[in-house]
C-alpha cells in the first residue's frame, strides 16, 4: 500500500490571527489593559460626579425672579454676595457649621487615639475582635434610632439629668443647644476615626520602638517623635470622614440643636423645599463643597490618602 502524505498544516483563520494580534499589543502595552478597565468606571464618575458638581456651580449663578418665582437664567454673582453680607446670617451659620465639624474633628481624634492604640498595640487578639464589634455596634442600628436616643438623654427628664440628680448635681439643661449637637456628632462618627486610626498604628513595625528605647527616649519622647508622626497620616485620614459628614449633616441639627443651631444644610434644604430658591441653594451648598476641597488639599499633603 502507498503510503499517506502528510497532513498540510491548515492556516489560522483571520479571526484568530486578529485575536492574537491584539492579545500581543496588551501585553507589551499594559496601559491599554488599564485604560479598559478603568475606562468605564471613570466616565461614569465624570458624568455623575463631576457633572453633577457642574450644574451645582452653574444653577449657583442663576436667580429666582421675585415676583413669579421663575428661574432666571442669566449669569450672577447676586447669591454669593448675598452669603458673604454681613447683614445676613449666612456667614454665621456657614462660621457656626465649620467650627462645629472641626470641634467634633478634633474630640475624636483625642478619643479615638488611645483606644486605636490599645487595639492595636496592646490588646490580644480574642479582646480586639471585642473591641472591633463594639466600635461597630453602632453602625448597625439606623441613624435616625441613635439621634432619638441622644434626644433622650439628654432631654430634661433625661438619663443625664436623672445621673446628676442622683450624685447630688443640678441640672444641666444641654438639649437643643450647640453643645448637644457637639456631643452627638462627636458620638455618631467616632467609629469612623477609630478605624483609620487603629489601621495607621498597626503599620508601624515594632522595631521602631524598640531602636528609640535603645537610643535612650523615654516613652513621652517615643510616643512624640516616632508613633505620632507615623500615625499622623491615619488620624488625618479619619478627620477626612468626621469633618465632611458633619459639615454636610442637615438632621442633627434639626433634631438636636436649638433654633438658633441650623447648619449649612438646613439652610439648602429650606431653599430647595419651602422657599423654592434653588440658586442659593446651590451657592449655599457651594461653600462646604470649596472648604472640602482645600481640606482635602491638605489632608493629600499630609499622607492621609495612604492611611485609606
Amino acid at each position: 500500500m502507498a503510503a499517506e502524505a502528510p497532513a498540510l498544516p491548515q492556516a489560522d483563520p483571520p479571526g484568530r490571527r486578529v485575536r492574537l494580534r491584539l492579545s500581543a499589543a496588551v501585553w507589551r502595552r499594559p496601559w491599554i489593559k488599564g485604560t479598559g478597565l478603568l475606562g468605564p468606571p471613570a466616565g461614569a464618575f465624570l458624568v455623575v460626579y463631576v457633572g453633577a458638581l457642574g450644574v451645582l456651580l452653574l444653577s449657583s449663578l442663576w436667580t429666582v425672579n421675585a415676583f413669579t418665582g421663575e428661574l432666571v437664567h442669566h449669569w450672577s454673582l447676586a447669591n454669593y454676595r448675598l452669603i458673604f453680607s454681613t447683614s445676613e446670617p449666612y456667614l454665621r451659620i456657614a462660621g457656626r457649621t465649620i467650627g462645629i465639624a472641626a470641634a467634633v474633628t478634633v474630640t475624636d481624634a483625642v478619643l479615638a487615639f488611645p483606644l486605636g492604640f490599645f487595639m492595636a498595640r496592646v490588646a490580644p487578639p480574642r479582646l480586639r475582635a471585642v473591641l472591633f464589634v463594639l466600635v461597630l455596634l453602632p453602625l448597625w442600628s439606623s441613624y435616625l434610632v441613635r439621634i432619638y436616643s441622644w434626644q433622650t438623654i439628654l432631654s430634661h427628664d433625661g438619663a443625664l439629668n436623672w445621673l446628676l440628680n442622683g450624685l447630688g448635681l443640678p441640672d444641666q439643661n444641654i438639649a437643643y443647644t450647640n453643645w448637644a449637637m457637639w456631643i452627638v456628632f462627636s458620638y455618631v462618627w467616632l467609629p469612623f476615626m477609630v478605624l483609620p486610626v487603629y489601621a495607621a498604628l498597626e503599620r508601624i513595625p515594632e522595631s521602631y520602638v524598640e531602636a528609640s528605647a535603645d537610643m535612650g527616649a523615654r516613652g513621652a519622647r517615643t510616643f512624640r517623635s516616632v508613633i505620632l508622626p507615623l500615625a499622623l497620616p491615619g488620624v488625618v485620614a479619619g478627620s477626612i470622614f468626621t469633618f465632611s459628614l458633619t459639615l454636610g449633616d442637615f438632621i442633627t441639627p434639626l433634631l438636636i440643636g436649638g433654633t438658633n443651631s441650623s447648619f449649612i444644610g438646613n439652610v439648602v434644604y429650606e431653599n430647595i423645599g419651602i422657599n423654592a430658591n434653588v440658586p442659593f441653594a446651590a451657592a449655599f451648598a457651594a461653600v462646604p463643597v470649596m472648604v472640602m476641597a482645600v481640606y482635602l488639599v491638605v489632608a493629600r499633603r499630609l499622607g492621609a490618602f495612604e492611611a485609606l
